[in-house]
C-alpha cells in the first residue's frame, strides 16, 4: 500500500516537470514570434520613414514664371493697383546682351567716386538746406558706366552728435546718381554712400525671384500611429510629378500645397517647417557678382571732401522755405532722423522716451497688444517682457522662437500676445494647428480703444515674386478695414522692413534689394489708411550700428519708443 503512492508521486512529478518545460518552450516560442512580428513591423515602418525622409525636391520648368494663376481671381481694381505697384518698383538694368558681362565690366565700388556739389546760392550750409552728392560709377577697368540699376544706400551722419538721416538716391540711368539729404542738425555732417549690389547683380536677383521660388523649400510631417512621412511643400508645386495635398485657405484662396504622402492621407499633417535652401543657383560668372568685401555692401569714396559743417538757419531762410522761390526737382522726405542717438520723427508724432518699466506699464494699462508676423516683431515681444519684469510670460509649451507666446501683467491688466503669420514661414517647426493666417486672426478680434494690433510681415516673402506679397497684403488690408469698421478706435501699427547683414549666400535669399522692393509696396498699400508706421528701414539705415535682420538693442529701443508714443501720445495739456 505504501509503495504504490511513491510510484505515482514520482510519475506525477515527472509529468509536472515535463508539462512545465513544454509550457516554457511554448511561451518562449510565442514571445519569439511576437518579437519577430513587431520587429518586422518596425523595420517596415522604418524603411517607409527613411525612404520618405530623403525628400526628392521638385523640378521646376525654368521657362515658366511663377504660378501666376494661383489664388482667387483679382477684381479689376486690384489688378489695376497691382500694375501700379509693379511699375513703382520697376528697376533699371543692364542693356540687353547676348551674353552676361564679365566681372571687369561690372560696377566696382573702389573705382567709383562721389562728389559733394556746392550750394547753389551761397558758400555755407545751413539747416533747412538740401545737400546733393553726385556719384559716378566705374567698372573694374576704371571706365565710367553708361547705364544705371546699381543698388546704392546713402546716409548723412555725425558720429560726434549721434546724428544720422537716410538719403534719397536718384538713378539717372546713365551711370550717374544723385544723392539728396535734408540738413536737419547744426554741426558736422558726413556723407556715406554704399554699393550694396551692382546693376548686374540686381539683374541676377530679379531673375531668381521670378524663376526660382523653390530656392527656399518647405516640408511637412505626416503621422498616423507608428507611420510617419515627410514631403515637400510650397506655395506652388509642379503637379505633374506627384499628387498634391491642397491646404489653400478657403476664405481668401491663399494657396499652399504639399506633395501627398505615399501611404498616409492629407489630413494626417501635423506640422510645417523650413526644409532648407537650394545651393548652386548661380553660374561661375554670376557668382563673381556676389563677393563679400568686393561688391557686396562696399563704401564708395569721395573724390574730395566727404563732410560739411551745418550752421543754424538765418532769419530770411524761414521766409524762403515758405515761399515758392525755392523749388527742388526732388525733395527728400525722410520719416525721421537720429540726434543724440534718439529717433526724431518728422511726421508730426511727438517722440516720447520710455526708459523705465513703470512708465511702460502705465502706458499699457488695460491694453491688449496683439503682435502678428515674423521674428522681427517677435523681437519686440521679447524686448518688452525683458524690459518690464511685471509682464510675466505664460508657459504655453510653444516651441522656442516659434510661438505662439503670451505674457500678462495682472496688476495693470496688460495682455501681450505674439503669433507668427501663415505660410510661407521659415521657422524651424510650427504645429499645423497653430499655423494661421493674419487676416483670419484679425477677423476674430473685437477691437476697441484698448486693443493694439502690431504687424510685421515681409522677411519671409523675399524669395517669391512681388505679386505674392501684394496679394497677401491685400487680404490683410481688407481684414484691417473690417476691423476698423466695427471698432474704429482700434490702434494699428505696422513695422516696415529693415536692412540686414549680407554675404554671398544670404544675398540670394534675403538681399536688401528684395526687402526694399517689399518695403516700397508695403508703404504704398497702407498709405491713406488709419494705420501708423514704424519706419524700420530708415531707422536701420540712418543708425551707425551694423545692419542686422534683428537690429541691435539701441535701434529696437527707439522702435519701441515709437510704438509706445503711438499708444500713449503726448496730450495737449502735457505740451503746455
Amino acid at each position: 500500500m505504501c509503495r504504490n503512492p511513491s510510484k505515482y508521486a514520482l510519475l506525477f512529478l515527472f509529468l509536472s516537470l515535463s508539462g512545465f518545460i513544454f509550457l516554457l518552450r511554448n511561451i518562449h516560442t510565442l514571445e519569439s514570434w511576437n518579437c519577430h512580428a513587431i520587429s518586422a513591423f518596425y523595420q517596415f515602418q522604418t524603411r517607409i520613414h527613411s525612404s520618405l525622409m530623403s525628400v526628392n525636391l521638385p523640378t521646376y520648368n525654368q521657362n515658366l514664371t511663377f504660378c501666376a494663376h494661383l489664388g482667387q481671381k483679382p477684381f479689376p481694381e486690384d489688378k489695376l493697383e497691382e500694375h501700379y505697384l509693379l511699375d513703382s518698383i520697376e528697376w533699371p538694368g543692364p542693356p540687353a546682351r547676348f551674353a552676361p558681362p564679365s566681372l571687369r565690366q561690372t560696377s566696382d565700388p573702389v573705382h567709383s567716386l562721389f562728389t559733394i556739389l556746392p550750394h547753389k546760392e551761397r558758400r555755407e550750409w545751413r539747416i533747412g538746406d538740401q545737400l546733393e552728392a553726385l556719384v559716378q560709377m566705374h567698372d573694374y577697368q576704371g571706365r565710367p558706366k553708361h547705364y544705371g540699376g546699381d543698388f546704392l544706400l546713402a546716409r548723412l551722419h555725425s558720429p560726434e552728435l549721434g546724428a544720422g538721416v537716410a538719403g534719397t538716391v536718384v538713378d539717372h540711368r546713365n551711370g550717374i546718381y544723385s544723392v539728396l539729404f535734408p540738413l536737419l542738425w547744426v554741426g558736422s555732417a558726413q556723407v556715406e554712400i554704399t554699393l550694396v549690389h551692382s546693376s548686374e547683380a540686381v539683374a541676377v536677383l530679379k531673375h531668381l525671384r521670378e524663376h526660382r521660388p523653390d530656392r527656399v523649400f518647405f516640408k511637412s510631417l505626416f503621422r498616423l500611429g507608428f507611420l510617419s512621412e515627410t514631403t515637400v511643400c510650397n506655395m506652388c508645386l509642379p503637379s505633374d510629378q506627384h499628387s498634391l495635398c491642397n491646404y489653400t485657405d478657403l476664405y481668401t484662396g491663399e494657396p499652399w500645397y504639399c506633395y501627398k504622402p505615399k501611404i498616409l492621407g492629407c489630413d494626417t499633417r501635423i506640422n510645417h517647417a523650413k526644409g532648407g535652401y537650394l545651393k548652386h543657383l548661380l553660374t561661375n560668372k554670376e557668382a563673381l557678382l556676389f563677393q563679400s568685401g568686393v561688391n557686396i555692401k562696399v563704401q564708395i569714396h569721395a573724390s574730395g571732401k566727404d563732410r560739411i559743417n551745418v550752421l543754424p538757419p538765418e532769419a530770411d531762410d524761414v521766409e524762403k522755405e515758405n515761399s515758392s522761390e525755392r523749388t527742388e526737382p526732388v525733395k527728400p522726405k525722410p520719416s525721421g532722423y537720429y540726434f543724440k542717438d534718439s529717433w526724431r520723427p518728422l511726421g508730426g508724432t511727438v517722440m516720447r522716451h520710455f526708459n523705465e518699466s513703470a512708465v511702460i506699464t502705465q502706458c499699457l494699462r488695460n491694453k491688449v497688444i496683439n503682435m502678428y508676423g515674423d521674428s522681427t516683431v517677435r523681437q519686440w515681444f521679447e524686448y518688452l517682457i525683458t524690459l518690464v519684469p511685471e509682464i510675466k510670460e505664460i508657459n504655453l509649451h510653444s516651441p522656442k522662437n516659434v510661438g505662439p507666446f503670451m505674457a500678462v501683467d495682472t496688476t495693470h491688466n496688460i495682455l501681450l500676445k505674439y503669433r507668427c503669420h501663415g505660410p510661407p514661414i521659415r521657422f524651424s517647426t510650427v504645429l499645423s494647428s497653430e499655423l494661421r493666417y493674419v487676416f483670419n486672426e484679425l477677423d476674430g478680434l473685437s477691437g476697441g480703444p484698448n486693443t493694439v494690433v502690431v504687424l510685421s510681415i515681409w522677411a519671409h516673402f523675399s524669395t517669391f515674386p512681388v505679386e505674392v506679397y501684394i496679394r497677401r497684403l491685400r487680404h490683410i488690408r481688407r481684414a484691417l478695414l473690417r476691423l476698423l469698421g466695427r471698432a474704429p478706435e482700434t490702434l494699428v501699427v505696422i513695422r516696415s522692413a529693415n536692412l540686414q547683414a549680407l554675404d554671398a549666400e544670404v544675398s540670394l535669399y534675403n538681399s536688401d534689394w528684395y526687402s526694399l522692393q517689399l518695403d516700397t509696396v508695403l508703404k504704398a498699400m497702407f498709405r491713406g489708411m488709419d494705420v501708423l508706421m514704424v519706419d524700420a528701414w530708415e531707422m536701420s539705415l540712418a543708425h551707425h550700428l551694423p545692419h542686422a535682420l534683428h537690429p541691435p538693442q539701441a535701434i529696437v529701443q527707439n522702435m519701441i519708443d515709437m510704438l509706445l508714443s503711438y499708444v500713449c501720445p503726448v496730450t495737449k495739456s502735457r505740451t503746455k
